[in-house]
């Protein structure tokens, strides 16, 4: 009996890495958002894919220079998986992936070491007129896709992929780090709390590019958000009348919005009672810019998972319950961040902040659909049919190729 189950195992083994991928492909495929915001295996994967596809030997090659393409693709996923190990830590794509190249680099008979692929290349960048927009519709026949961030509050982070979470972050973190933006908040623990946090300092640098703008830094602390660059100066890359960097307020040591016309960005900067906060709203191509090493950003990924709180139930007779909505009709993440800030601090103006950052959102956002991000319990949604079929699946597999069948 016990060799027919060894014989049986021996059978099935060959196949096991298949049965896996397929079924891990299908997690990723209705779980995207969910993987992305804990670890970066899911832009190794398109880095891949895109790599193969872009020589033309997808799945390997038979020829001398298309396997050493291939080679050179696979010891770039290999490096890819190595810096995002840590946050993928327990992370079932992660490790199908990593084991997955493995059997690739032994099966293409690749070395270990050698050159790797060349960096997917950044996004196309505005002609002459240092005018995202305008030369992306030129060229494109269409406006480009527009992403939203904010953070506010405690801090809360609705992320560019539309996730909500409420963070407990303390010391300076990059919100967004891509090849022409970096955005810095530092976050202090409340009075009298140990676990949650306020913004109380926001650093901007727009990086330098080439003919439409020179390097510039915005700095805003709490009591001071102020209308202009570190420099003094409210304008900069004039070129032909046009300025590409430009900082405009309409309340001075609170408010600061920045145009970047040359990369199709807005930042709004607020101080909203004893807390800062930020508006982001950038094309995708401007914020999918970034390195393999540029792989922490709360504004892409949310806070680490160890680092996110859970929203407070509260009661609908509860005085919160009822100033929240008053403020906010709809029962939304805003709504819950209102709810959260005024039970942790018992303070009615802290409701203010999100009230501001829905504003935000409905200036940068251009779907109204969009605007309102519903969920039952914010940063806590229970996966989907689609992932849990696909996990008990994968379970299924995995039971049947090391114990037989049944």
């Amino acid at each position: 009996m016990g060799m027919a189950a060894s014989a049986v195992r021996g059978n099935h083994s060959h196949t096991t890495w298949k049965h896996i991928v397929i079924i891990v492909t299908t997690v990723l495929l209705f779980s995207a958002p969910s993987v992305c915001a804990q670890c970066r295996i899911l832009r190794c994967n398109s880095d891949f894919v895109a790599a193969t596809l872009e020589m033309g030997i997808i799945g390997g090659g038979g020829k001398e220079g298309a396997n050493a393409g291939y080679c050179s693709a696979l010891r770039s996923y290999a490096l890819c998986t190595q810096r995002t190990a840590r946050a993928c830590r327990g992370d079932l794509a992660y490790h199908s992936a990593v084991q997955g190249i493995e059997d690739l680099l032994i099966q293409h008979r690749c070395p270990k070491t050698g050159p790797t692929a060349q960096p997917r290349p950044l996004p196309p960048f505005p002609g002459d007129g240092c005018f995202y927009e305008k030369e992306f519709m030129q060229r494109e026949g269409r406006a480009p896709e527009y992403l939203h961030c904010g953070v506010f509050g405690d801090p809360h982070i609705r992320t560019f992929n539309d996730e909500f979470q409420t963070c407990t972050v303390q010391g300076a973190w990059p919100l967004i780090d891509n090849q022409y933006l970096y955005i810095q908040a530092t976050s202090t623990p409340t009075r009298g709390s140990s676990y949650t946090t306020i913004l109380t300092k926001i650093t901007v640098i727009l990086k330098n590019c080439r003919a439409c703008a020179e390097l510039q830094i915005y700095q805003a602390e709490l009591d001071n958000v102020p209308p202009a660059f570190v420099d003094g100066s409210v304008t900069s890359g004039d070129r032909r009348g046009h300025q590409s960097l430009r900082v405009h307020s309409h309340d001075p040591g609170r408010h600061a919005e920045i145009w970047a016309t040359h990369i199709g960005t807005t930042l709004v900067v607020r101080q909203v009672g004893r807390s800062l906060s930020l508006s982001v709203r950038s094309p995708r191509a401007i914020v999918e810019s970034y390195t393999p090493e540029q792989d922490l950003q709360l504004c892409m990924w949310g806070c680490p998972v160890s680092q996110r709180l859970e929203m407070p139930h509260a009661h609908p007779s509860s005085p919160a319950y009822s100033h929240c909505s008053s403020l906010l009709p709809v029962r939304d993440v805003y709504f819950q961040a209102c709810l959260f800030d005024l039970q942790v601090s018992g303070d009615v103006n802290s409701s203010a902040s999100a009230v501001a950052a829905l504003e935000d959102a409905r200036a940068m956002i251009s779907d109204p659909g969009r605007v309102h991000l519903l969920t039952d319990r914010a940063g806590t949604n229970p996966p989907s049919l689609p992932v849990v079929l696909a996990l008990s699946v994968l379970t299924e597999t995995l039971r049947h190729t090391i114990l037989g069948p049944v």
